[in-house]
């Protein structure tokens, strides 16, 4: 108790610090498709360059005022603790599959089965909801990863509703470090990567987990009790197995994103109508 006590502030300063250095880097990043938005003919007389500065200077004001809010989205009403038991995300593995990093996240366990803290894992979940919220507001691209079958459709649909990308296929290095060879153009790293099972089998750890920390991509990730939540930006502990979970985790995902391109677009609406 006495180490949650010490490092809960200092997991919060932590997680301000990347939540702004990540959102700076998606701010720079898609500086050259906001100069591609929409017509500021309705300013004036302004010159074109002043239209635009007034546009960007507008647009980065925004994204600042968004950080001052602890709910800018309105994450919190989209799911209780409840809905996450309702939806067994609480249900975790055997206990001679635990990776010691998932100890702090257990609440117990009950008939061999690990059992994961629902409480911990809303709170994760509502910080990783709302850094996707604010990737989408500003126009990041965001990319879905997922290796179990059963879910393979329902993962690719999801990121198809809201926009974005997947990849729920074999995972191949290249896609990252060697993006413009292979594929054959020059190409834009994903601002945001979201695991939907961080394993790439029940022992080994998806390989785009690691990728994605050595190139510096914030990532999201549902890590079950045998997974390691070490190197995901936002780890959110939870079953990452059954179906009802992974359904329900798409669905949060997918609205959150919504929000923010929701946001986005009545902001560049109020400029577009001056």
């Amino acid at each position: 108790m006495l180490f949650k006590a010490i490092s809960s502030p200092i997991n919060r300063l932590i997680k301000t610090n990347v939540l702004n250095t990540c959102l700076r880097q998606v701010q720079t990043s898609v500086a050259t498709r906001q100069q591609q938005q929409p017509s500021l003919d309705s300013f004036g007389t302004e010159s074109a360059d002043d239209k635009t500065v007034v546009m960007d200077e507008t647009i980065k004001k925004a994204y600042e005022e968004s950080l001052s809010h602890a709910d800018y989205f309105d994450i919190n009403r989209l799911f209780t603790v409840r809905q996450l038991f309702e939806s067994r995300v609480h249900l975790g593995h055997k206990l001679g599959t635990l990776n010691p990093h998932m100890t702090p996240y257990l609440f117990g366990k009950r008939l061999g089965s690990l059992v994961i803290d629902l409480d911990q894992t809303a709170q994760r979940l509502r910080e990783a909801l709302n850094f996707t919220a604010h990737i989408a507001f500003r126009d990041g691209i965001i990319l879905f990863i997922n290796r179990s079958l059963n879910t393979t459709h329902l993962v690719e649909k999801t990121a198809k509703e809201c926009n974005q990308f997947s990849h729920c296929r074999e995972w191949n290095s290249r896609t990252f470090y060697d993006s413009t060879i292979y594929f054959g153009a020059v190409t834009r790293l994903p601002d945001l990567v979201i695991f939907l099972n961080a394993m790439n089998n029940v022992f080994e750890m998806h390989p785009a987990v690691v990728d994605s920390a050595k190139l510096l991509i914030p990532t999201v990730g549902i890590v079950d009790t045998n997974s390691d939540p070490t190197l995901i930006t936002y780890p959110i502990p939870g079953n990452d197995d059954t179906y009802q979970s992974i359904q329900l985790f798409c669905r949060l995902f997918k609205q959150s994103i919504i929000l923010g391109q929701r946001k986005r677009k009545q902001l560049l609406d109020s400029l577009d109508n001056r």
